[in-house]
């Protein structure tokens, strides 16, 4: 009688690894405001590494609920997969060694890539987008540019949409192949106007026509018992997910990317 034959094991997605994998914590990024923990993932032979974010490590804000920090950050990844554009790295809510917290597939970043730059004189060259002016020491000052580039572009409009009050320099990931990730959206989805961003370089604008299609497919999926209404109604609140519908009908009432309101701060700090 022959052996059976023996079922290879399934190759999983990365989100796969994700919700199933086996998290084991390798390290901890000590700059990090909350706990943020480097950690491997691993299933059948497969292994990925993913970054852990415990609710149990969340610092108290004082204008935003307490332990609602990791579901923002899942709620961000949903309205990004809404979008087609990806920008967002896979990301689940799942149980680990320190209790509940956001795990996300971890974005080896290039380091050639130059989307942020200091240059001279009151004009950015062609390919930039200015942003402001900033001071490098000894009283000087000098003109922060970011690169004029499609992927910044649809993550300022992604910003806008989900509220972001803290894209920072090193919260882009140029990825080796070519894509774009932006990365630690805790603080995002709040009822009031927060938007705090480098990205301002196109602030009224008009909106790319496919940035408007967009938008237009958000919108009625926000609506309620849309699909993504349903996806963020256990990670937000009601009142957050009507402000960010509100917030996607006034982009495309207004046709333009938003500029600075003047009540909030526009540029998180420290910027990068």
């Amino acid at each position: 009688m022959s052996a059976p034959e023996r079922i290879p094991p399934r190759s999983m997605t990365p989100a796969d690894l994700l919700a199933e994998g086996e998290l084991t914590v390798r390290g901890r990024l000590r700059e990090a405001s909350n706990a943020a923990l480097y950690c491997t993932l691993a299933h059948e032979g497969q292994e990925i590494t993913c970054i852990y974010k415990p609710v149990a490590g969340e610092r108290p804000l004082w204008d935003f609920p307490d332990g609602t920090l990791a579901q923002r950050e899942l709620a961000a990844y949903e309205v990004s997969e809404a979008t087609g554009w990806q920008l967002v790295p896979p990301t689940v809510l799942r149980d680990g060694p320190y209790g509940e917290g956001m795990v996300q597939l971890w974005i080896e970043a290039t380091a050639d890539a130059e989307l942020l730059a200091l240059v001279d004189g009151e004009e950015p060259e062609p390919g930039w987008k200015a942003i402001g002016f900033a001071e490098v020491g000894e009283g000087q000052t000098a003109l922060l540019v970011h690169a004029d580039d499609e992927r910044l572009r649809r993550l300022a409009v992604l910003d806008a949409v989900i509220n972001n009050a803290d894209r920072k320099g090193g919260h882009l990931l140029p990825a080796a192949d070519g894509r774009l990730y932006g990365i630690d959206h805790g603080v995002s989805f709040h009822a009031e106007n927060k938007l705090r961003t480098l990205l301002w370089g196109w602030a009224g604008e008009p909106l790319p026509e496919e940035a408007v299609a967009v938008l237009k497919g958000l919108k009625e999926s926000l609506l309620p018992g849309g699909t993504l209404a349903e996806r963020l109604a256990p990670l937000i609140t009601p009142a957050e997910t009507d402000a960010t519908r509100a917030r996607v009908e006034a982009l495309l009432a207004s046709g333009k990317h938003p500029e600075p309101s003047g009540e909030w701060p526009a540029i998180p700090w420290p910027p990068v």
